[in-house]
């Protein structure tokens, strides 16, 4: 399947927040656990990523700290705060509710349902 950018652009807050969901990762953790659930299908590059973590930083949905990484490379560890959990809890539940009926609708066969 091919990657469609306006898909990511307005899933990817969403996306980033449940990767948090389980523990604080570094922005390159993130992009993989992105690649890897969706079977490679969504790429999260750098610049893509990173200004979207920032921002969710300034929400107040992550927060930042800077810690070792696997390879005891300094990184900056996201982790997802009490606004970010009810945040993604609600986006969660509308996104499920929003693909549920495009998919009801391109399931139909007949011009009348």
């Amino acid at each position: 399947m091919a990657q469609n950018p306006n898909l990511v652009r307005g899933t990817l807050d969403l996306l980033i927040l449940k990767s948090l969901t389980w523990e604080p990762l570094h922005g390159y953790a993130v992009s993989e656990w992105i690649e890897k659930v969706t079977d490679g299908s969504l790429l999260m590059e750098e610049g893509t990523l990173y200004p979207a973590l920032h921002r969710l930083a300034e929400k107040g949905l992550v927060e930042a700290e800077w810690g070792l990484s696997e390879n005891n490379r300094r990184a900056k560890y996201y982790s997802l705060t009490h606004a970010g959990k009810g945040y993604l809890e609600r986006e969660a539940a509308s996104w499920a509710a929003y693909t549920n009926a495009v998919a009801k609708a391109l399931a139909v066969e007949s011009p009348i349902p």
